[in-house]
């Protein structure tokens, strides 16, 4: 009898450490349709937008809901969404229509439950395929070119400027992450940059012209790719490999098969969030190839090393330009976002950067986490870049 005491004791115990320590615990209705053999995710700002991260697997109960105690570490406001393990099978409405980011707050202290139900889940096979939006500048150099360093393929993309077939003229280089999100509104996950329209544009208007690679992100490897440290939940490490490949195996092989120029000030890299973090990483690790770095609402979230890794090493070299840009409405966290930007920015000042000169950022006050307001500051970002400045 004292022997079962004990354990009712204990597991009352253990069920109030859990409620004190617990964080946001989400319940979830699936339709019936859901497929038995695909797991449920949950993804966010918490998670990078992860739509498959192991750790954020729901797990399903007798009752059939699904259920998930997200990490601690989670509070405030966040917004959400819930898939089958990847974007092309995110939630929708019960009529097969695209829904908005979930949203709640998480008080500062204790544990809050959240309970909704999913309508239905997206399928390719019944969405009308969108129209490719990318201009004729624009071709695929390769659907499965190789990436050795990491023992996968992936889509690389190409804009050429408008008189490049009709000139012998040699262009600067920008290498761009995310490639599904730079061109073409048909293969975006949530919209495109337009890039090329945006240089299609610059380049009526009297700009020289530029040619942009832009290479596809790798689905549940995106994490892993765009951050050289490791995160405890999200993953990484891989980042160093990634950027190997740009410095060591790409850009030999634009060099070779495009009129361009090699040299360091003609050759920038850019991108977002994740890819906004890999393109500063890439340029002050390899600062003799990448002398332009375009970084955009970048996650120094993921890791306290990018900090440390500005910190290190000798002022810039003549002629490097890195500008920053970021929204004041970021993410869940849109505080951090600003406060890590201007971090960065003193870091690197200190550290020999020239403001104006070697060094340009700006926190917009409208801006938030998406497409539209990359699409809106690059046009920026590329003439302070690669102009006369």
């Amino acid at each position: 009898m004292r022997r079962c005491a004990a354990s009712i004791a204990a597991a009352v115990a253990l069920c109030l450490a859990t409620s004190v320590n617990a964080q946001l615990t989400i319940r979830l209705r699936v339709p019936a349709s859901t497929p038995a053999d695909s797991g449920v995710y949950v993804a966010g700002g918490f998670n990078g937008w992860n739509p498959g991260s192991p750790t954020y697997r729901l797990t399903v109960g007798d009752d059939g809901q699904y259920a998930i105690t997200l990490p601690e570490s989670v509070r405030g406001p966040i917004e959400f969404k819930f898939t089958l393990g990847r974007w092309e099978r995110v939630e929708t409405d019960s009529a097969g229509g695209g829904i908005s980011n979930r949203r709640f707050t998480i008080p500062a202290t204790g544990a809050v439950t959240w309970t909704g139900s999913v309508g239905g889940w997206q399928d390719r096979a019944t969405i009308p395929a969108r129209r490719s939006t990318r201009r004729p500048t624009v071709s695929v150099i390769d659907t499965a070119f190789a990436i050795p360093q990491l023992g996968r393929t992936r889509r690389v993309w190409v804009y050429l400027p408008p008189d490049y077939a009709t000139s012998d003229k040699r262009y600067p280089v920008l290498y761009m992450h995310d490639g599904q999100n730079v061109f073409d509104d048909s293969t975006s996950f949530a919209g495109e940059w337009g890039v090329d329209e945006t240089l299609d544009s610059l380049f009526a208007a009297g700009d020289p012209g530029i040619i942009v690679v832009a290479v596809d992100h790798g689905g549940p490897k995106r994490l892993d790719e765009y951050s050289p440290w490791r995160h405890p939940r999200h993953g990484g490490g891989e980042g160093d490999a990634y950027v190997h490949f740009l410095a060591h195996t790409l850009k030999p092989y634009i060099d070779r098969r495009y009129r361009t120029r090699p040299d360091r000030l003609s050759t920038g890299v850019g991108g977002s969030s994740m890819g906004g973090l890999i393109s500063l990483h890439a340029a002050l690790k390899y600062p003799e190839v990448f002398g332009r770095a375009g970084v955009f609402s970048p996650a120094f979230w993921f890791s306290d090393s990018t900090f440390v890794q500005a910190r290190a090493g000798a002022p810039p070299r003549p002629g490097t330009r890195i500008y920053l840009v970021t929204g004041a409405r970021e993410g869940d966290e849109p505080e951090r976002y600003a406060r890590d930007h201007r971090t960065m920015i003193d870091i690197l000042v200190a550290r020999g950067f020239t403001p104006g000169r070697e060094i340009e950022g700006y926190v917009r006050a409208d801006g938030t986490h998406q497409e539209w307001f990359w699409r809106r500051e690059f046009p920026a970002a590329y003439r302070w870049l690669f102009g006369s400045n």
